[in-house]
């Protein structure tokens, strides 16, 4: 038990984070395109999953913050692959290839963010397809594609009230700083995160789960919110169940970006399974809540509650599931 005025500060801090405010973007843009979870490709999951044969082409792009890029360039290039290749995973997918986007003031500028996208490629064992650079510009800025394939799908319209909430997180890691960044990746032996990723498309494959999410910028809460809105359900959330690295306070932790963090909706009979999946991994996994039909937000210390958001009030990235007749 944190408290009611400790949950109350960590909602409230959790409600206006900027990552969790960026997220909002969302929906002047789908609005303007006319993009939705109705579209032919549904809009709001974590790569656009374009029926192909007898699976699913995905397609996904990730841009970058111009802070992040002139800090850390390097990084940043890392994470161009990186993050893409979580968004591929939390489909039930594997990647193909990668294409990026590269901004810089002279060759001097794009050497870093190039290097970190090289040494990202080569770890996690996917081909850099080509792209588009210009070393010409006042300040450096990212974007980088991936293609992936799936053979089913884990989306973000499928958790269903009374499905369990399950969080993965590999805590053998460190901040960047300054930024929330959990970096587990970098020096970790590539066939070990390529084994670690396999994990949700085996979840897929095998038929544990159809709903998953790759923890964003957003934070674990931020993310499981957009994982709830997008199949119109609520989520309930014990922070106090959250795999954390020892000495991390918690409110840090819950706005926290990790190199691998995924969230996974699932049946109560099959959650045993798919923790074992990713413990016999060495990766940090707990069921941290359940799905519900309120279509709020909440998350409890275990005797208080806090609602984040109320989705009948407004929506977060307005890509919601459509409505089933009753």
């Amino acid at each position: 038990m944190l408290g009611s005025v400790a949950l109350g500060s960590i909602a409230e801090k959790m409600r206006t984070s900027r990552g969790l405010s960026a997220k909002g973007d969302i929906v002047a843009v789908a609005a303007r395109l006319s993009l939705s979870a109705e579209s032919v490709i549904a809009v709001g999951d974590d790569c656009a999953a374009i029926a192909d044969g007898d699976g699913y082409l995905l397609l996904a792009i990730e841009g970058f913050i111009n802070e992040f890029v002139e800090r850390d360039p390097w990084f940043a290039g890392w994470c161009g692959v990186m993050v893409n290749i979580s968004d591929v995973a939390a489909m039930g997918g594997r990647p193909i290839a990668v294409v990026d986007a590269v901004w810089a003031s002279g060759e001097s500028g794009a050497t870093p963010i190039l290097d970190g996208l090289k040494a990202a490629a080569q770890a996690y064992s996917v081909l850099v397809a080509g792209g588009h650079t210009n070393a010409h510009t006042d300040r450096g800025q990212l974007a980088v594609a991936i293609l992936g394939r799936a053979k089913r799908l884990l989306t973000s319209f499928d958790a269903r009230p009374a499905d369990r909430l399950i969080a993965a997180i590999d805590l053998r890691g460190r901040y960047r700083e300054p930024f929330s960044n959990w970096e587990a990746a970098t020096d970790a032996p590539p066939a070990r995160l390529s084994a670690d990723l396999e994990i949700l498309p085996s979840l897929a494959e095998g038929g544990l789960s159809v709903a998953a999410k790759d923890v964003s910028q957003a934070g674990l809460v931020g993310t499981a919110m957009m994982l709830a809105e997008c199949s119109r359900v609520g989520v309930r959330i014990d922070i106090t169940k959250v795999p954390r690295p020892p000495g991390v306070m918690l409110e840090r932790w819950l706005q926290t970006f990790p190199s691998y963090g995924f969230l996974v909706a699932a049946p109560r009979s099959k959650v045993p399974q798919i923790l074992a999946r990713f413990c016999d991994r060495g990766i940090a996994a707990t069921d941290i809540g359940e799905f519900t039909a309120d279509h709020r937000a909440v998350i409890t210390d275990g005797s208080e509650t806090e609602t984040i958001w109320d989705f009948a009030q407004a929506p977060l990235i307005g890509c919601a599931a459509p409505m089933v007749p009753a």
